[in-house]
């Protein structure tokens, strides 16, 4: 990497929290021409990774969710019904999609849950990708311009809803798999973002989300934006009561903030409130010894 990559990379750094190597090679694959598909779950930096790089670049960020009603047309772009009535089909009454409007702009195209999208519309957006161009009926082909990139997420650990990806879809993408974040970076990204200066705090919010990862009888963990919030609202419960005890203040914090974020297994006939609540008593009065350990405020 150059002098001038490195510094590059260095001040993009500044928006991420960690995810060192993992930009670097984001960076080198959008600076080579190249799309990528980043592979991991959700609250992972992944959208924060491209929005940094845009921001540098100096390029438009352009979001779109992948679902079932990201039609070919809605990915591309309409003829306004209206103006079609009274004027008829022209390029001026044409309302570009998402796509069309990074192409135009030289913007990324981000696209959450790829997997999600039909196979129709993947298969608009391959064309694109490959030839860096799309024509539109009555308006004529549009070229990208040279900063144009196509970027999307996939979260491998959710199956609802979702389709197989194809082999040919793959082969248009350079795929990165991407996974959580450690605890120290995790406690600096919910410091960051909730501005919470009590480090115990935060540490008690990240030890609580990210025990829900590795517990048997859930099939889905919380991300980081679990913490997040978990923090957050025990930040007020204590500003509301500053004389209560923090264990079950932030029970409370962790059942309103982690429970719907969970996925329990179907096997299981535990509820989400049973388990974080297991998790909350592991963390606070579980220690080597059997010895009790409370923690107050």
């Amino acid at each position: 990497m150059t002098t001038r990559e490195s510094r590059a990379r260095d001040e993009i750094a500044r928006s991420v929290v960690g995810r060192e190597r993992e930009l670097t090679l984001v960076l080198a694959a959008v600076a080579a021409g190249r799309d990528v598909v980043l592979e991991g779950p959700p609250g992972t930096s992944k959208s924060t990774m491209l929005r940094a790089i845009t921001e540098h670049w100096g390029v438009p960020f352009v979001l779109v969710e992948g679902n079932a009603e990201l039609t070919p047309a809605r990915l591309v772009g309409h003829h306004n019904p209206a103006r079609v009535l009274q004027e008829d089909y022209s390029p001026d009454n044409f309302v570009p999609g998402p796509l069309v409007e990074a192409m135009r702009t030289g913007g990324f195209l981000y696209i959450e849950e790829l997997n999600r999208a039909p196979e129709d519309t993947l298969n608009v957006l391959l064309g694109a990708m490959a030839e860096r161009a799309v024509t539109v009926p009555r308006v004529g082909t549009m070229r990208a311009e040279q900063t144009f990139r196509v970027l999307a997420s996939m979260n491998p650990f959710d199956n609802v809803g979702t389709a197989r990806i194809s082999d040919s879809v793959y082969d248009r993408w350079n795929r990165l798999a991407v996974g959580y974040q450690s605890d120290v970076e995790e406690s600096d990204i919910v410091a960051r973002r909730t501005g919470c200066t009590d480090r115990g705090l935060v540490d008690d919010g990240v030890a609580l989300t990210r025990a829900t990862r590795a517990h048997p009888e859930l099939r889905r963990g919380s991300s980081v934006r679990g913490a997040i919030d978990l923090v957050a609202i025990a930040m007020e419960l204590e500003r509301i009561s500053p004389e209560g005890e923090r264990p079950p203040l932030m029970l409370d914090a962790a059942l309103l903030a982690l429970s719907a974020r969970i996925g329990v297994d179907e096997a299981s006939d535990a509820t989400p409130e049973q388990v974080i609540t297991e998790i909350w008593e592991n963390h606070f009065f579980s220690v080597p010894g059997g010895q009790r350990r409370v923690r107050t405020a």
